[in-house]
């Protein structure tokens, strides 16, 4: 069996490839562009993820702070935008890509942060971003054209769905293999 969601996702976009049928490609035709989609995938995968559950996994006792975990993490979600196409609304531009596809189930979990943690996920409300505010206009720009494409909302679950599973996080009591790395 195929297991890894990235692998996964590889593997349809190579066994369907009739546009007509199934969409664009979810890659650029040019080769550079592909090669810059996997660092961004990458970056996703390798900064992003971690400092997700990183600063879900944050406890008063940690060896480092709530403000530390939650400064990371918005410092990743920053540089990917600070990469991403500067009109959008996807990270290439106009077309959803494999980039988009790999941040977009830690885009619609970020609630949890403000259902679990003190000062919740922090990411500033437009106009109060400061010096930031173009980059955090660009992060909302895209957020809002991933959340409304038909295929987010018709995969997405509940919210309740999800609390048992991420209280575990938030408590840091989950014995998976993400926690645990």
């Amino acid at each position: 069996p195929l297991y890894e969601s990235n692998v996964i996702c590889e593997y349809l976009n190579e066994v369907y490839t009739d546009e007509k049928k199934y969409g664009p490609n979810l890659y650029p035709a040019d080769a550079y562009e592909r090669a810059r989609c996997r660092i961004w995938i990458d970056h996703v995968n390798s900064r992003i993820v971690p400092s997700f559950y990183r600063f879900c996994q944050h406890q008063p006792h940690s060896s480092y702070s709530i403000e530390e975990a939650r400064a990371e993490f918005l410092g990743h979600l920053k540089t990917f935008v600070k990469e991403a196409d500067p009109t959008g609304p996807f990270f290439l531009g106009g077309q959803y890509s494999m980039v988009d596809i790999m941040l977009t189930p830690w885009l619609v979990r970020l609630w949890v942060f403000d259902h679990f943690k003190e000062g919740g996920l922090g990411m500033p409300a437009p106009g109060e971003g400061g010096e930031d505010e173009e980059v955090w206009a660009r992060w909302r720009k895209w957020a809002e054209a991933v959340e409304a494409r038909r295929s987010v909302q018709d995969t997405l679950s509940a919210r309740e769905q999800y609390i048992p599973a991420y209280q575990r996080y938030a408590e840091d009591t989950t014995q998976s293999e993400v926690s645990k790395a």
